[in-house]
């Protein structure tokens, strides 16, 4: 039976799946999409909850970042032949260790996965930084920013219930997840941290199609919440941001997983961004707030 509030994906795998594939990685706490160990834990890191998704008042939701690396790093490789061009091959950095006597014009990702993060200071690292070498040297390079969704409350009785699910395989009614979504975070931390580091990648010579983010089509919604919809620009140049928002295919059989399906694509420059975040076209008027501090003290206007 269905909950209203629920996970969605476990391990990449439905949570109520009995598939060898899908419980192989529930005992190994081993994430399909990077093919490393999760990164799921509960707060004392005692339990590995693999939890990809979950339901939200808007669709199933994403609220891992690896989850966007699914079918090989997909949404990277897109990002590579928009900034390099679609003949450009993409090597992650043990391949191009391995290689790089032979690889003497190339692509490669510098990352989480795949050697370091690029750190820049103590305040600001970098998810991914797409660098192409010529002649062995540094000619030109991209940025991309990975997002998901945080939450709020926990899951941990549907998440049991789900575990204990093999020794109880008959089960079919299953407690309801008390997770929330953390929308707050948009405007606290996630559109500040793009703008600062969209200003800091504008600046660099070596960076010509600005900053690229990736993240699930229902979150980039709350941004729009926010900045409305922006004046889109044809091209990349260093001056704008590129958007690349996913969303998950429809529920399959067991044993097979949910694909991660584009969904659209937007470009608008950091500055208009930057402007309808501070000045936003959605911020409430000083009447609204003048009625709010009303409401609270039960005053009225003198």
């Amino acid at each position: 039976m269905k909950n209203k509030t629920d996970l969605t994906e476990i391990f990449g795998y439905a949570p109520d799946d009995l598939s060898r594939q899908a419980r192989t990685l529930w005992n190994l706490g081993g994430c399909p999409f990077v093919n490393k160990a999760c990164v799921k834990y509960n707060h004392d890191q005692s339990i590995v909850y693999g939890t990809c998704g979950v339901t939200s008042p808007y669709g199933d939701i994403i609220i891992c970042p690896n989850r966007l690396y699914a079918n090989d790093y997909e949404s990277i490789r897109w990002v590579a032949k928009d900034v390099f061009g679609k003949r450009s091959r993409l090597h992650f950095f043990d391949e191009f260790i391995k290689n790089r006597e032979k690889l003497d014009n190339c692509i490669v990702a510098l990352g989480k996965n795949s050697g370091k993060e690029v750190q820049l200071g103590n305040s600001l690292s970098m998810d991914w930084v797409l660098v192409r070498i010529a002649d062995q040297k540094l000619e030109e390079y991209a940025e991309i920013e990975i997002q998901s969704i945080d939450i709020t409350g926990n899951y941990r009785d549907a998440w049991q219930a789900y575990n204990n699910l093999p020794h109880n395989p008959s089960q079919t009614a299953f407690p309801s997840s008390n997770h929330g979504l953390n929308w707050a975070n948009v405007h606290k931390r996630l559109i500040p941290q793009l703008i600062r580091k969209g200003i800091v990648y504008s600046k660099s010579s070596l960076v010509k199609k600005g900053l690229y983010f990736i993240i699930p089509d229902i979150v980039y919604r709350k941004f729009e919440d926010i900045t409305g919809s922006i004046p889109q620009q044809k091209n990349a140049t260093r001056n704008t941001v590129t958007v690349c928002t996913y969303e998950l295919g429809a529920d399959v059989g067991h044993g097979r997983q949910r694909t991660l399906n584009p969904f659209r694509t937007v470009r608008f420059l950091l500055e208009e961004f930057a402007q309808r975040f501070i000045q936003g076209p959605n911020l409430p008027s000083g009447e609204q707030l003048d009625e709010a501090v009303m409401r609270t003290i039960g005053l009225e206007k003198k």
